[in-house]
């Protein structure tokens, strides 16, 4: 187990260490416990980090359950056999895609005071999170970045079940990952701390990353 995030970013940060100073080299953390580990990395390496905010879309009267997937610039995925099965209507697909693109404008503007795209064409990106479950919005933000026309796409995560594993390493460049462990229940199995990072430290953190971009110019 990770004793937390702060720990876990530290641990995938040494695995990384291959990349550290490399001037086209950016992390991109899913908020919010990606952020902890993502500075982390980030500060390790000596690069700048940035932001993205994969969104799910939620299933009519269930919104835990995920029918979808958005992205800041609106681009979604879709479980098209979900969608059929559940008989989604796409006036509602619509209409929940537009609510959750609001709340990412929302939540990028609350933490990095801008909702435009991070810089990353011809750059290698590395995306964090804090773990991977079914990946199913990470595969949104990979869909995203890679629109954006990276040199290198690296997913740097602790955890994450071996089924989810075998998906990401075909759609990335390279994989980083801590733990695959067979017996997978949530990620937060694997953490003694798990507690929610409340939206103060994630805006702590992105105005803390300047100074890292300052030292190492």
């Amino acid at each position: 187990m990770f004793s937390n995030r702060t720990e876990a970013g530290k641990e995938l940060a040494e695995k990384l260490k291959k990349y550290k100073a490399l001037k086209d080299l950016i992390v991109l953390a899913i908020p919010r416990g990606g952020v902890v580990v993502g500075w982390e990395i980030a500060k390790s390496l000596k690069t700048q980090m940035d932001l993205v905010i994969p969104r799910k879309i939620g299933a009519p009267h269930n919104p835990e359950l995920a029918i979808g997937a958005v992205m800041q610039d609106g681009t979604s995925i879709l479980n098209n056999e979900l969608v059929s099965r559940l008989g989604v209507e796409d006036e509602y697909i619509k209409k929940e895609t537009e609510n959750q693109v609001e709340e990412i404008r929302r939540r990028l503007k609350k933490y990095r005071k801008s909702t435009d795209d991070p810089d990353i064409e011809d750059k290698i990106v590395i995306l964090v999170d804090d773990g991977i479950a079914t990946g199913f919005t990470v595969k949104a933000a990979l869909d995203y970045i890679k629109r954006q026309h990276p040199t290198k796409i690296i997913l740097a995560v602790p955890v994450m079940p071996p089924d989810t594993y075998e998906k990401m390493v075909e759609l990335t460049d390279e994989v980083v990952c801590l733990k695959v462990p067979q017996v997978f229940f949530a990620v937060g199995q694997f953490y003694e701390d798990f507690d929610q990072v409340e939206d103060e430290e994630v805006i702590r953190l992105m105005e803390n990353r300047h100074k890292i971009q300052r030292e190492n110019r």
